[in-house]
Parts: structure tokens; C-alpha cells; sequence
């Protein structure tokens, strides 16, 4: 069931109703959230069910179990369980098919031949995010940061919370699963307060996103009779769809979670005006960059350590990071360059040095930090192109062809300039609140508070007739569900 579909437009009122019908009865709100969660995620594929539940009820058994047991080897065999089915289910469905053409490629290449066929799998939605999820969850009662849970209601609702199952943010255990053990009743200011959030991640989808999404699929798909200036225009078309597509997505979820009462944590923080790549890197899919800087980046001995030990970490944990998002060597490439891009930051001490939002309480930032914005969206954009491409081929030519001579032509596109020329104003607008609104949780966080009611009521009946109005005719998917 997709946020941006009329099956979501039904569901969410209907459940919202239940949900709230059942205010002060705890146990009955969470019942009622599981049974949401489990419709919502088997509208895809009721088959999918079984392996959230199978997943659900072995991190929480073997949560109890290391909870209850004191030796310290048995805590961790326990823990190497909970791993190996998580990953185990992770590798199957999502990188068998990548490690076996690859494995069959290097017996090929020592003149051997590997007989061995790949599988038609069907990749369940969101896998990596409740995978990574239950097992932040089972590592986090073995270094006792947190009790281990025996309420299962209140477990399943945790590891199944609709609202942000399929693409995020990623939540730890510490701080949603407690939610579930507090009553919570109906609050108007936080309900507003996620409309409008569900407001500004249905702009991001579907005004910007989408829009951007069809001039970007139609000029990767034709890499080879574009000119150099197009790939360009190709590659920000891109950069704007997968950030409108995601952080868009994050925001309908946090929204969402508010009527709820829930709080989810933060999953973008305006990572197109960072002055640095370690910035943007703070302000991108946070959930998922902090996931690995704690159960990864700091076990492996983090920046401490000789020069070696701090660039093979810095490397892994980009490279991983690139091979979460795809089993393709595409994105483990995007990892390896954004791990190029971030260590003269680290080795120099410099990747903490811009911790704050630019220009903060000002209007306008600096020309060093214009140029530094720039510098980081620019880096940001080249390593999109290998994220996008459908191969280390493609991406290759596609790059080729913008250091050509074509580059410095002015980009058209046949019968549909128009329409190409009012999506990149819809970008620029789009980029303006953003600016305006950057140091809010979202761009219109607080935008309009303090107008009278018909002003702000204008202001939303305007946000809606421009959605409508740049509405696109087909119904798309949100990126990160293939990941």
C-alpha cells in the first residue's frame, strides 16, 4: 500500500477512527496498530507476512533470552542467532542472486566453470529496514542498554509500526518501543503539527519527485542519444527525485506516527545545503548513517586507532552502506565514492567542522559558504549517476558522454521543453522553502503560525491545488521499497 495511493487515503482515516475509539485501553491501541501494520504490509504480498512474524518472534524470544541469561557465552551465542537469521534472511532474498553471478563470473575468469542456477526471488518490501531494526533491538539488550521486552503485543507493534515499516526511519528499540508502554491520547496541536508534515512529504513526492522522475527516467534511459548538457540536467533531475522521493516518504511516516501520538526520530535535515560531504552524510538518511556508526563504525574502532585502521573503517562502512541500498556493484562504487569524498575530511580533523545549519538566523550565507554548498551538491549529483545507473556500463557512459563537447549546448528536449522548464522552476520554488524553513524539523514546520486562521487555511488550500495541478497521471512508487 503506497502513502500516495487512494487504498492509504482510505486506510488511514479508517484506522485513525478505530485507533482513537480505543483511547485508554493500551493493550487495545497496540492490538489494534498490529493488525493495522500486518494489512498494510501484506496489500503488497500476503506471502510477506510470514517472514515479518517469523522475525518478530525470534528477536523477541531471543531478546528474553539474553536478558535472563548471565553467562557471558551463552548471551552471545545468543546474539550470533538473532544475527544469522536476520542477515541469513537479508542475504537470501536480497544478495544470493548478486554474490552467485558474481561467484560464477570469478570461476570463469580462472578458466573453471561453476554450474549453478540464480533463482527468480521475490525481494519482500523493506526488508532491510525492519531486518536492521529487530536487530539493533537484540544488540541492545545484550550490551544491557536496554530491558528485553515481554510483552509481545508491544514487540510486534514495534517491529511492524506501519507508518514507517517499509522505508524507515529506522527506529530503535530505545526509543519507540517504550511508546508503546505509555497511554497516549488524542492531542490537537501534535495531530496539526503531523498533517502538515504529511503536507510538505506529499509536495516532496508528488509535485517534486515525480515530476523530476520523468525527465530523469527518460534521459538515463537514453543515455546514448543525449547530449552532455542533458546528462546533466539528467543527473540533478535525479538528485532532486530520490531526495524528494525518500525525505518525502520519511515525512508522510513521521507525520503519520503524530496522529498516533508516536515520535519518530529525524530522517533528513536539508542535506542539499551542507557546506561538506561529513555534512551531508549528518543530514541524509540519518537513521540509517547513525545505525551504522553505532553497530558497525565504532566496534571497528571508529576514527581512533593508526591512519590505516581509520581509512579501512571509514571504507567499510561506505561500502556497506552501498551494498545495503542494492546488490549491484553500482552502489557499492556510490559507497566507495562518498567514502573518497569523506576521508580528507576525517584525516584531516575537519569532518565535525560544520555541526550546525548554514547561515543560521540569517537570510542569506556567505559567498564561502555559496561556494561550499555548491562544491558538496556538486559531488553529491556525480556520485547519483553511478546510484542511478542500471550498470557499471551504463554508468560509464553516461559520465563519458557529459565530458564531451555537447556539454556546453544548450539542453533541449523535443516537444517537451516547456514541461522541463516548469519542473526545474517547481525545483527552484521547492528549494526556496526549503532555505526559508531549514532550520525547522521540516520546511513548513513553521511557516504561516502566526497568521490569522484564513491566511493559513489559504495558504494549505494553495499547497493542495498545486499538488492536484502537477499531479502526474500515474501512480509511482517510492524508490527505497526496492531496497
Amino acid at each position: 500500500m503506497l502513502f500516495n495511493s487512494i487504498d492509504f487515503a482510505i486506510f488511514l482515516p479508517i484506522v485513525f477512527c478505530l485507533y482513537r475509539a480505543l483511547n485508554k485501553r493500551l493493550k487495545w491501541q497496540n492490538v489494534c496498530i498490529v493488525a493495522a501494520s500486518y494489512v498494510f504490509y501484506g496489500w503488497w504480498d500476503y506471502r510477506f507476512l510470514a517472514l515479518i512474524f517469523f522475525s518478530t518472534v525470534t528477536d523477541y524470544v531471543i531478546g528474553i533470552g539474553i536478558s535472563r541469561e548471565n553467562r557471558p557465552d551463552k548471551r552471545k551465542w545468543l546474539l550470533w542467532v538473532s544475527m544469522i537469521v536476520n542477515i541469513g534472511f537479508l542475504g537470501f532474498f536480497k544478495y544470493y542472486n548478486f554474490f552467485l553471478d558474481n561467484l560464477i563470473t570469478a570461476y570463469s575468469f580462472c578458466g573453471m566453470e561453476l554450474k549453478a542456477q540464480s533463482l527468480n526471488i521475490i525481494l519482500p518490501v523493506g526488508i532491510s529496514f525492519y531486518t536492521f531494526q529487530t536487530m539493533s533491538y537484540t544488540i541492545d539488550v545484550y550490551k544491557r542498554k536496554l530491558e528485553a521486552t515481554t510483552d509481545f503485543i508491544a514487540f510486534a507493534a514495534f517491529v511492524s509500526f506501519f507508518p514507517q515499516l517499509v522505508a524507515g526511519p529506522i527506529e530503535r528499540a530505545t526509543n519507540l518501543l517504550p511508546q508503546f508502554y505509555t497511554k497516549r491520547t488524542f492531542d490537537y496541536s501534535q495531530a496539526v503539527d503531523g498533517m502538515r508534515q504529511i503536507l510538505w512529504g506529499l509536495v516532496k513526492k508528488l509535485m517534486i519527485a515525480d515530476n523530476c522522475a520523468k525527465f530523469a527516467n527518460l534521459i538515463f534511459e537514453q543515455t546514448d542519444s543525449s547530449s552532455g548538457s542533458v546528462r546533466v540536467l539528467g543527473a540533478v533531475f535525479f538528485t532532486f527525485q530520490i531526495y524528494g522521493d525518500f525525505s518525502g516518504y520519511s515525512d508522510i511516516a513521521i507525520g503519520t506516527a503524530r496522529l498516533f501520538g508516536f515520535r519518530l526520530m529525524k530522517n533528513f535535515s536539508f542535506p542539499y545545503f551542507s557546506r561538506d560531504m561529513a555534512e551531508f552524510w549528518r543530514r541524509w538518511h540519518i537513521s540509517l548513517s547513525t545505525w551504522f556508526r553505532d553497530y558497525l563504525y565504532i566496534p571497528l574502532g571508529g576514527s581512533r586507532g593508526n591512519l590505516w585502521m581509520r581509512i579501512r573503517n571509514t571504507m567499510i562502512i561506505f561500502l556497506v552502506s552501498g551494498l545495503w541500498h542494492g546488490a549491484d556493484w553500482t552502489f557499492i562504487v556510490w559507497g566507495g565514492l562518498n567514502a573518497v569524498y569523506f576521508l580528507p575530511l576525517l584525516l584531516t580533523n575537519n569532518n565535525r567542522k560544520n555541526l550546525q545549519i548554514v547561515a543560521a538566523g540569517k537570510y542569506v550565507p556567505t559567498v564561502k559558504e555559496f561556494f561550499s554548498m555548491l562544491a558538496t551538491f556538486g559531488l553529491t549529483v556525480f556520485a547519483w549517476i553511478f546510484f542511478r545507473a542500471d550498470s557499471m556500463g551504463h554508468a560509464v557512459r553516461y559520465i563519458s558522454g557529459i565530458f564531451s563537447s555537447s556539454l556546453f549546448t544548450i539542453p533541449l528536449f523535443p516537444k517537451r521543453n516547456l514541461e522541463a522548464l516548469t519542473t526545474l522552476l517547481l525545483v527552484f520554488v521547492f528549494l526556496l522553502v526549503e532555505w526559508i524553513g531549514r532550520e525547522g524539523n521540516y520546511a513548513i514546520e513553521r511557516i504561516g503560525l502566526t497568521w490569522s486562521r484564513p491566511a493559513r487555511w489559504a495558504f494549505y488550500f494553495l499547497i493542495v491545488f498545486l499538488i492536484i495541478m502537477f499531479l502526474p497521471l500515474k501512480e509511482s512508487p517510492f524508490i527505497y521499497f526496492q531496497f
